[in-house]
């Protein structure tokens, strides 16, 4: 239904008023450094646990070349599992330990980044090879040796207490050994797409997602010898099954199906949701907890979503914004009120349980400096309730955790505003954090020579407070350039130091850089982004129903032009994706503030990015008869238009740079070929830097050094800035 499409997409527009808060702090002027040098960091990712021992693995992608990484207790020395070695931009993902700990399965290929599924597409050659890439799982001896390929596919599942293993091919779900005993075959029929595979605790079960698109259930799978089975199916979607730890029951997540009279698109509407719980045997279910027909009550979409695990003591946990904010809460699996494990004025974000199933372990924007809302901690809480205890704390930050078999220790990313990304140990009970393979880390790394952002905060027009963070470098007599940093996502928060994203340890970079050459550089987490509550992350009338996010980055702007160091003829700003977006509608809205700016894979048209196989659709037709009138549908037609840059091209008077790869995913490539044209005809000055076959993050880290480069020189070029100031 066409009213549902437009229901589901993005955000944006503005105004501006700005207030300041905690000045920064200046230190001195640091010695230059290169663009290359900055992003030649190492970036961790797709951290893991082993199912026994104190085995832990992660990807390590150093500028470019992806290799897997393995340490375990009680030194935790690392050590380099594969022996990839050329920047060709396939992608090492999905990482589990076999249950012994004999082999580390994974995937390689694809863009598991895009708004497409992988499996059953034509995978990304960013590196255009002649020959097509695929998207393969492999299995590499944690003991040493070569990796051996196991089949083309994606997402694997390890049964436990053995060597088999499940995957997604073409919507369906293989079966394979990573033993070699016999190729890889498809498991079962079934309609519609499966997915979330999931085994009992025998291994003799699998459950599984059988997404029927406006309907899902959850299926199972025991042998050829017996029918697929249904838990109590229905009309709604089910997701996120979890098995019990005697393998009799599932826990699930409950939505409702799609359908039902037409609601207003330019309206925020109710998404409530429903825990429940089959039961195996007979396939009946009951539910046990139920969300408030509220906006906060709605299914979360922060990471892990209803990050539902089965606890010890027959409980469930889960993650809901019901309060406001996103917590953590647990219930019996006999139902009754739900306690509350987490409370304040912050996100739970990440979170993994212990393995005696009586504690869970998480990452949050809090703690004990008031700056820690841009930061994140560590922290672990009783199932059962009660106060949690803080792991980590400081001007560092510390993500993604996961707790090693033997309950001893916590891993994570750890991070300062200086020093990148790299993985971590720490005692669950408490200890000092230790890094892991900071020999990683370049020699020639700036490390020492980059700045401390500082928090800044800004007020909109309608009064939301804006977190932003300022880089700055020691100021001279003269007025300095300023840029405006705005995130795509637009779920994301940049922080107070490296981001635990690779897009934004890269844009992190950036910023860096510009401020090391004399550039004052303001990053803003403008409305729509997580980390201040369920109603700044969904506010109203913004994105394509009216934009409203906007006047967020115009009050940055306008702040900017107040700041006696600042030139204010000399205000530009960047971004991708969404960011990209912002960037343009800034530009076109506001040439007066803004007067460059680089926008990398924006959308400029919402019309054009809604509609899944046109880039000229007629979605009135589509609407009528669907309980919205002709005229209801114009009027949501013309607010659409309104919030896309495209719009405003009477006013777009300033440069601007465009850079995208013609193989995005995200956003269609036409969104630029057709700004190119309407710029064209404005008379607007452009630039545009296409990289043939990339996507929409790109996948080499060539494509991102150029990109970068050309973003920097592009500012400078039109500021006239020929050396650090």
């Amino acid at each position: 239904m066409r009213s549902r499409t437009l229901r589901s997409s993005l955000v944006v527009l503005g105004l501006a008023l700005a207030g300041l808060q905690a000045p920064a702090t200046v230190g001195a002027q640091p010695a230059p450094f290169t663009l290359p040098q900055v992003l030649s960091y190492p970036y961790p990712l797709n951290l893991v646990a082993a199912p026994s021992g104190s085995a832990i693995a992660w990807v390590f992608d150093e500028k470019g070349v992806r290799n897997i990484w393995m340490a375990a207790g009680p030194d935790f020395r690392p050590r380099r599992l594969t022996a990839y070695t050329k920047d060709d931009g396939q992608e090492l993902t999905n990482l589990a330990f076999t249950g012994d700990g004999q082999y580390l399965v994974y995937v390689r290929g694809g863009d598991h980044d895009s708004n497409w599924p992988a499996a059953g597409n034509l995978m990304p050659d960013p590196d255009h090879n002649p020959v097509q890439p695929l998207m393969e799982v492999w299995a590499v001896p944690t003991a040493g040796g070569h990796p051996t390929l196991i089949g083309e596919g994606d997402e694997p599942a390890i049964a436990p207490h053995s060597h088999r293993l499940v995957f997604l091919r073409n919507h369906e779900i293989w079966a394979a050994s990573i033993d070699g005993g016999g190729k890889p075959h498809r498991l079962f029929f079934a309609r519609g797409n499966s997915r979330s595979p999931a085994w009992s605790p025998d291994g003799r079960t699998l459950a599984f997602v059988s997404d029927r698109g406006d309907h899902a259930f959850i299926g199972l799978y025991t042998g050829d010898d017996r029918p697929l089975r249904y838990l109590a199916p229905s009309t709604s979607r089910d997701l996120s099954p979890r098995w019990s730890p005697d393998g009799r029951h599932i826990a699930f997540a409950r939505l409702a199906g799609e359908g039902g009279a037409a609601e207003d698109p330019l309206e925020q509407h109710p998404q409530p949701w429903s825990i429940w719980v089959g039961e195996v045997g007979t396939l009946a279910a009951r539910r046990v907890w139920q969300s408030p027909d509220t906006l906060d009550g709605s299914f979360p979409r922060t990471a892990g979503n209803a990050n539902l695990h089965w606890a010890a003591g027959d409980r469930l946990v889960f993650l809901s914004d019901a309060d406001g904010w996103p917590h953590l809460y647990s219930v019996a699996v006999s139902g009754g009120e739900a306690t509350r494990l987490t409370t304040g004025g912050f996100m739970v974000e990440y979170v993994a349980m212990t393995p005696d199933r009586r504690e869970i372990v998480y990452n949050a924007n809090t703690g004990t400096d008031r700056d820690d809302i841009d930061r994140r901690h560590l922290f672990k809480v009783a199932v059962t309730g009660g106060a949690p205890a803080t792991l980590t704390s400081g001007t560092g930050l510390e993500f993604m955790p996961v707790v090693t078999a033997d309950g001893r220790t916590v891993a994570f990313l750890s991070a300062t505003a200086q020093r990148p990304l790299l993985p971590a140990v720490e005692p669950i009970d408490g200890g000092a954090p230790r890094l892991l393979a900071e020999d990683r880390i370049p020699a020639d790394f700036p490390t020492s020579r980059l700045v401390t952002p500082t928090s800044v905060i800004v007020k909109s027009p309608d009064g939301l407070d804006i977190h932003c963070q300022l880089f700055e470098t020691a100021a001279g007599a003269e007025k300095r350039p300023a840029v405006i940093f705005v995130h795509g996502g637009p779920p994301r928060q940049m922080l107070l130091g490296w981001h635990y994203m690779d897009y934004y340890t890269n844009s992190y970079a950036v910023n860096q850089y510009l401020a090391s050459r004399g550039y004052i550089v303001l990053s803003v987490n403008y409305r729509l982004g997580i980390g201040y509550g369920h109603a700044f992350h969904h506010p109203d009338h913004a994105g394509m129903r009216g934009a409203s996010e906007y006047q967020d980055v115009l009050a940055a702007g306008k702040y900017l032009q107040t700041r006696p160091d600042v030139d204010p003829q000399r205000i530009g700003i960047w971004g991708g994706s969404y960011g990209g977006y912002l960037t343009a509608l800034a530009l076109a809205r506001n040439s007066d503030v803004f007067h460059a700016g680089v926008d990398m894979h924006g959308v400029h048209n919402w019309l054009w990015q809604t509609a899944a196989d046109s880039v000229d659709p007629d979605p009135i037709q589509a609407a009528v008869g669907d309980g919205i009138t002709r005229a209801q549908y114009q009027h949501v037609l013309d607010v659409i238009w309104q919030s896309s840059p495209d719009s405003s091209m009477a006013t777009w008077k300033s440069p601007v740079l465009l850079i995208q790869g013609d193989d995005d995913r995200n956003v269609k490539f036409h969104q630029t070929v057709d700004l190119a044209q309407r710029l064209k005809a404005a008379g607007v000055p452009f630039d545009e830097l296409v990289l043939p076959d990339e996507i929409h993050g790109f996948l080499r880290w060539a494509s991102w050094v150029k990109a970068d480069e050309a973003t920097a020189a592009y500012f400078d070029r039109i500021f006239q800035v020929k050396s650090p100031l």
